[in-house]
Formats: C-alpha cells, sequence, structure tokens
C-alpha cells in the first residue's frame, strides 16, 4: 500500500501538530512495516530529511499550509502521487481526491471557544464539518476529544479510533544539578522556579495563572520565578497586559520557542510545572514533565486527567485560590513532591510512540480494505 503523511505543517510548526507528525513517522519508520511505502509530502521550503527509512521517500509540495487555495491546488499535487491513502494530521483533508483518507483530531478548541480564535483561524477550522463528512475513518488523540467529536459534529461512534501520543523519548529525568547548572547557564535561571509550557494563547488560561502566582508571591512570600516556555500564539497581547497590571516584570521569564534538546533540562531543573489550560484535546507538556520526572499541577478538565490520571494535582482553571493553594503544597510539601514524581514517572511509561504507530498503521490497513 502506498500511503502519503501530509507532513507540510512541520516546516511552519515544529510544536503542538508539527510534533506529533515528526514523532509519528519516526515511529512508523521503526516499525519496519515493509509491506507498505511511504510517501511524506513536505513543503518545497523543508529541505530536512524527516525520516531515514528504505520504505520512506519524500514529494515536495508547493502548496502552503492553510493557505486559501489549498482546496484547491492541493488536489493537484497529490493526485500525480497516485497514492492509496492519505493521512491528514493536521484536521482538514483534500475534499477531492483519487485515494482514501484518514485525518487526526487533536482538539476541538476552535469550536467551543470561537471567541479565541482570529479570523483566519476561523476560516481554516470552519472547514471541520465538511472534514469530517469527507474523509473514510478519524484518529482522535484522546477519548475526550472523540466524544466531542460525536457530540459536536454528529460523528458516528464507530468512525472514530482513539490512539493517545506520547512524549518524545528525549524527555527523561536528568540528574537535578546537571539540569539546573545548564538551565543557569543557558538562560541565566539559577533559583527554584515554577514552569510553563505551551502556546501563548486564550484556552491556556495565563491570565488565571498569573494571578494565582501574585497571590503565591503575596499570601504565602515564596521566592520562585515563574518561567514561561512557548511561542507567541493568537490574541495573547492581555497575557503582557496581565503581567503589567500584576507588577509581575520582575518575577517572570518568557523564553519564548525552546528546542526539545533544552526543555528537557527546563523540565528536569522545574520545582514543578501548571498547566491550567480551559481545554485540551490531549496535553503533552504534563506527561512531557511526569517523564522527566518533575510533578505537575493540570486542570482537571478535557482530556486532561485522562492523560495525567492520580499522577498530578488536579485543579479548576477557575478556581484562582486553589490554583495558588496547588503551587504553595508542592513547594513546601517534600512528601507530595515524591508521591507525585514517583506517581509521575509510572504513569508516563503508559504511552508509547511505537503502539501509537502500529495503532494508526492497524487504521491505515483497515480504512484500505
Amino acid at each position: 500500500m502506498r500511503i502519503g503523511i501530509d507532513a507540510r505543517l512541520v516546516y511552519y510548526s515544529r510544536a503542538g501538530i508539527g510534533q506529533y507528525i515528526m514523532r509519528l513517522t519516526e515511529a512508523l519508520a521503526g516499525l519496519n512495516a515493509n509491506q507498505d511505502e511511504f510517501v511524506l509530502l513536505q513543503s518545497q521550503k523543508d529541505h530536512t530529511q524527516m525520516v531515514d527509512g528504505h520504505y520512506f521517500s519524500r514529494a515536495s509540495l508547493w502548496t502552503p499550509s492553510h493557505h486559501r487555495l489549498e482546496q484547491v491546488t492541493l488536489r493537484f499535487e497529490i493526485g500525480r502521487l497516485r497514492l492509496d491513502l492519505l493521512h491528514s494530521p493536521d484536521f482538514i483533508p483534500p475534499f477531492h481526491r483519487n485515494c482514501r483518507s484518514v485525518i487526526t483530531i487533536h482538539d476541538l478548541a476552535f469550536l467551543l471557544y470561537p471567541h479565541f480564535l482570529t479570523r483566519e483561524s476561523a476560516r481554516y477550522y470552519g472547514q471541520i464539518d465538511q472534514a469530517v463528512r469527507n474523509t473514510d475513518h478519524i484518529i482522535a488523540v484522546s477519548q475526550s476529544t472523540r466524544q466531542d467529536t460525536i457530540k459536536l459534529l454528529g460523528v458516528p461512534e464507530q468512525k472514530i479510533t482513539v490512539i493517545h501520543e506520547a512524549a518524545n523519548p528525549i524527555y527523561q529525568p536528568v540528574d537535578a544539578d546537571r539540569a539546573r547548572r545548564y538551565v543557569a547557564q543557558t538562560y541565566d535561571i539559577d533559583q527554584n522556579y515554577i514552569l510553563f509550557v505551551s502556546t501563548i494563547e486564550p484556552r491556556k488560561n495565563l491570565p488565571g495563572l498569573l494571578q494565582a502566582y501574585r497571590k503565591l508571591l503575596d499570601d504565602y512570600k515564596r521566592p520562585e520565578k515563574l518561567v514561561m516556555a512557548g511561542s507567541q500564539g493568537w490574541l495573547s497581547d492581555e497575557v503582557y497586559d496581565s503581567v503589567r497590571t500584576l507588577n509581575l516584570d520582575d518575577h517572570i521569564r518568557f523564553l519564548g520557542r525552546v528546542p526539545s534538546e533544552h526543555l528537557v533540562y527546563l523540565y528536569n531543573a522545574a520545582h514543578l510545572l501548571v498547566h491550567p489550560s480551559f481545554y485540551e484535546g490531549f496535553g503533552l507538556p504534563p506527561l512531557e514533565a511526569m517523564t522527566c520526572g518533575t510533578p505537575v499541577i493540570a486542570s482537571n478538565v478535557s482530556a486532561l486527567p485522562e492523560v495525567v490520571g492520580d499522577a498530578a494535582t488536579l485543579i479548576d482553571p477557575h478556581d484562582i485560590d486553589g490554583l495558588t493553594v496547588a503551587m504553595w503544597r508542592i513547594l513546601t510539601d517534600e512528601d507530595l513532591r515524591a508521591s507525585l514524581i514517583a506517581k509521575g514517572l509510572k504513569r508516563a511509561k503508559m504511552f508509547s510512540w511505537r503502539r501509537a504507530a502500529q495503532e494508526t498503521l492497524d487504521v491505515y490497513h483497515q480504512v484500505a480494505g
């Protein structure tokens, strides 16, 4: 079978869905599934070799990811590749094509929180109704996303398979002193800190985190800084306005996008990770942190409880006081901290990209008949 995987988004972003594409293709190559041939559809501007595998080839496409003319031009570019199946990891497949189709739905935040979208994002994701009708099968990255897809889009249950993501294998425990030295040398952070990792955008609930952190400083006199690693997303001005309003400029470090090889040390050196999102389709940063042995605070909504289980402290994302107390407890209770570390390391082992790749390959074969 000749399988195409749309990997164009990797050129524009190596976080989020881009990370999913890279890890999945890497794991598929490791399966030695030599009865199949894989074609990675990459941007013609992307000169990286994503996978080194005998059964993988590359097709360079001119059509940019999320372009307004994507549905018109992509059908012609894909048509010449003679694919049996096309996997679109970025939600929206070409609606006119000459092969079978699988899409991955990572979350439906754009339906639940439409006021968080830019006009251009609303245009692109507004195609989701047609996408789920047009595709042959859907992969959802969590049971939570599966239920949202059934409820919000009316998709039949049998058309959706849940396949969990996993952490990048680079994330693992590192000696604490070594991690702290690395962070001090690389980012000039030489004190205990609370870590947030994700794109700076509204559904991550950063104004709420900033309010809770301000209370931690004022009510509990804690010295830890708040370190925020992630690129600037849409509608992020409110976050920087909150920093100024709450007088937090001297207490917060914005690192921007951080490469994985740096992030492993940031996780290991952090006293805890806070992930107070209003909504997640999966939630990789909490899983990455647990893989590194870092205690986690996460919201008790959407897919996050499904990912962290009992290995993290769960909070209501609307409860500012509750988030403040949760941070204070982990910062001051060594027994709680040790318990969360042990549970987190055990929980993280339940997720594997090799398993995800095998289950994805099974879906390909099922759809192709």
